[in-house]
C-alpha cells in the first residue's frame, strides 16, 4: 500500500514542470512545432522589429554596430582551391587565386552585379545581412541578364513578397510561400509579384504569384535563402530584436514619461493662494462672484526673473515643485539596456558606444566576447550567402573561358572554396597587442595570413605593398625599417660584448 502524498510532497519531478506551484501555475505555453509557432506571427513580428529600428536610437544604433562589425565595408574574396584533392600543388592555387581574385573584383566592385543597378557587392552583402536581423531573412534571385560584363546577377527581393499563392493555408508541402519535399527541403519558392504593402502601385492591380524552383534542371542556384535556422524544421527566420521588443518598447515608454516629467519640472511654476471665502468675495464685489472669477482670468501674470508680481489683497504665492525626475532613472535605464545587450550578444559598453567606466582590461574581455559572436555572423553570411554568390559567378566565368577549371561541375565544391575577409576587429592597445601578435608568430601560435586577415588585410597585398615600399627606399637612399632594426640589434649585440669584457676585466 502506497502512502499518501502530502502536502509538501513536489507534484512533478522537475519543479519547472510544476503546475500546481503558485508562480508557475498560470504557464503554460503552447508546445507548437518550429513553423505553427513561428509564421502566423511572422508578420507581427516583422512589422514591430521595423518600427523599432526607425522609431528607437538604441535599436537603430544596435543593427548598426552589428552591420559596421560583421560586413563593415564589404567581405572580400580570398578563393583558396582545394589544390590538393585537385592534384595541384600549392604554387598553382596560389597563381589561379590571383586570377580569380581579380576577374571577381571587375564584376563585384560595379553595380553590375545588381539586377537594378543600385549596389555592387559590397552593398548587397550589408542589406542582405540588415534584413536577415529586421526581417529575420533575406531573400535574393539569381538572374541571367544579356548585356553585361557577367550576366550573372543578383534581384535582392523583400521577404514580404514570399508567401502562399491566393492565401491559401499551410499545409504540410506548402509553408510561409515555401513548397518542400518529403524530407523538408525546399523545392520551389512562391514569390508575389508586388509588395503587399505597396500602396503605390497595389490599388487596382490583382494579386499574382510566381513559382521558382529552388534550382535549374542542371543544378544551377535559383533562390538564395539566408536565415539562422533555430530549430529542425524551420522554414522562415525569425526577427533578432524578437526576445527583447517588449523591453524597448516598455523603455521607449518609460524614458518619454521621464523626459516629459523632466520639461514640466523645468518650467517656473507657482500657485496664488486667496483666503478670502466665497461670503467674502460676494460682500467685496457686491454679492457677484462672477465678477471676482472674471477679474481673476483677466489678470495674467508672467514669471520672469527679478520682475514684481501683482496680487489681490490678502493672496500669496506659493511656488510649485514636483518631485521628478526620478533619481533612480539612470540607473534603471542602464540596467534595462544590459538585458538589452544580453538579448542581442552585444556588450552593454559597445551597445551605447560608452567605455568611460571601464578599464582596459574589461574593455578588452568585452570586446573579445562581442567578436565572438561577430566573426560566428560573419562566417554564417559567408557560408549562405557570399560563397553562394561567388559559386554562381566562378560557374559563368569558367563556362566562358576566362577561368580554368576542368571538372568543374564534378569538383564543385573543391574549386569553390574560399575565405571571406571583413572589417578588422581593431586594436585598444596598439602597442601591446602588436607585441602580442608577434610573439604569436614567433612561437609558431598563429601566422601572417591570420593576423592580416583579424585586421581586415590581405597578407599577400601587405608584403606586396612593403616590399615596394622598401624598394623605392633604397632607391632613394633611406633606411628601411629592416634596416634600422638591424642596424638597433647589431648596437644592442656591440653593447652586450662590451658589457661582457668589462664584467670578465673586473
Amino acid at each position: 500500500m502506497q502512502p499518501n502524498k502530502t502536502s509538501t510532497q513536489p507534484d512533478t519531478a522537475h519543479r519547472a514542470a510544476s503546475t500546481a506551484a503558485r508562480e508557475l501555475a498560470s504557464w503554460l505555453p503552447h508546445a507548437g512545432s518550429a513553423d505553427s509557432d513561428l509564421i502566423p506571427e511572422l508578420g507581427t513580428l516583422v512589422s514591430r522589429s521595423r518600427d523599432l529600428v526607425r522609431n528607437h536610437g538604441v535599436a537603430s544604433g544596435a543593427i548598426q554596430t552589428l552591420t559596421d562589425n560583421v560586413v563593415g565595408t564589404g567581405l572580400r574574396l580570398a578563393a583558396q582551391p582545394d589544390y590538393k584533392s585537385l592534384g595541384k600543388d600549392k604554387a598553382w592555387a596560389d597563381e589561379w587565386s590571383r586570377q580569380v581574385e581579380s576577374q571577381w573584383r571587375s564584376w563585384a566592385e560595379t553595380t553590375d552585379c545588381d539586377a537594378a543597378r543600385s549596389l555592387n557587392f559590397a552593398g548587397m552583402t550589408s542589406q542582405v545581412f540588415r534584413s536577415s536581423m529586421l526581417n529575420g531573412e533575406a531573400l535574393a534571385l539569381p538572374l541571367w541578364l544579356k548585356g553585361r560584363s557577367f550576366s550573372t546577377v543578383i534581384q535582392l527581393v523583400e521577404p514580404d513578397r514570399l508567401s502562399n499563392p491566393d492565401g491559401k493555408q499551410d499545409g504540410k508541402r506548402l509553408r510561409g510561400g515555401i513548397e518542400i519535399d518529403q524530407y523538408g527541403a525546399p523545392k520551389a519558392y512562391w514569390i508575389r509579384k508586388n509588395h503587399p504593402g505597396d500602396v503605390l502601385i497595389s490599388l487596382g492591380v490583382e494579386d499574382d504569384w510566381q513559382r521558382i524552383p529552388i534550382q535549374t534542371a542542371f543544378g544551377r542556384r535559383r533562390v538564395l535563402h539566408i536565415a539562422d535556422f533555430e530549430r529542425s524544421g524551420q522554414k522562415r527566420g525569425k526577427p533578432l530584436l524578437t526576445s527583447v521588443m517588449p523591453l524597448f518598447k516598455m523603455l521607449d515608454h518609460y524614458e518619454r514619461s521621464e523626459l516629459q516629467a523632466a520639461v514640466v519640472n523645468a518650467m517656473i511654476a507657482a500657485f496664488i493662494e486667496t483666503p478670502l471665502d466665497g461670503e467674502a468675495i460676494g460682500e467685496m464685489f457686491g454679492g457677484s462672484v462672477d465678477d471676482y472669477i472674471a477679474a481673476r482670468n483677466e489678470w495674467k501674470v508672467r514669471l520672469q526673473g527679478g520682475a514684481i508680481i501683482p496680487v489681490f489683497p490678502g493672496d500669496k504665492v506659493s511656488p510649485f515643485t514636483p518631485s521628478r525626475p526620478n533619481s533612480g532613472y539612470g540607473q534603471f535605464v542602464e540596467n534595462v539596456l544590459r538585458h538589452i545587450g544580453t538579448g542581442l550578444n552585444i556588450p552593454f559598453e559597445l551597445l551605447m558606444k560608452d567605455f568611460s567606466k571601464t578599464n582596459y582590461s574589461s574593455a578588452r574581455a568585452a570586446l573579445m566576447e562581442a567578436w565572438r559572436y561577430f566573426m560566428g555572423r560573419r562566417q554564417w553570411l559567408a557560408t549562405y550567402w557570399a560563397r553562394p554568390v561567388y559559386e554562381l559567378w566562378l560557374e559563368e566565368a569558367v563556362s566562358e573561358g576566362l577561368v580554368e577549371a576542368p571538372g568543374f561541375y564534378q569538383n564543385r565544391a573543391a574549386w569553390t572554396r574560399s575565405k571571406w575577409i571583413g572589417p578588422g576587429r581593431g586594436w585598444i592597445d596598439p602597442v601591446k597587442e602588436a607585441e602580442a601578435s608577434r610573439i604569436r608568430m614567433e612561437n609558431g601560435l598563429s601566422t601572417l595570413e591570420e593576423e592580416c586577415a583579424s585586421q581586415g588585410l590581405d597578407w599577400e597585398e601587405v608584403l606586396e605593398q612593403r616590399a615596394r615600399e622598401q624598394a623605392k627606399m633604397r632607391e632613394l637612399g633611406l633606411s628601411t625599417p629592416t634596416m634600422a632594426a638591424e642596424d638597433k640589434q647589431d648596437n644592442d649585440d656591440e653593447t652586450m660584448e662590451q658589457d661582457d669584457l668589462e664584467q670578465s676585466s673586473r
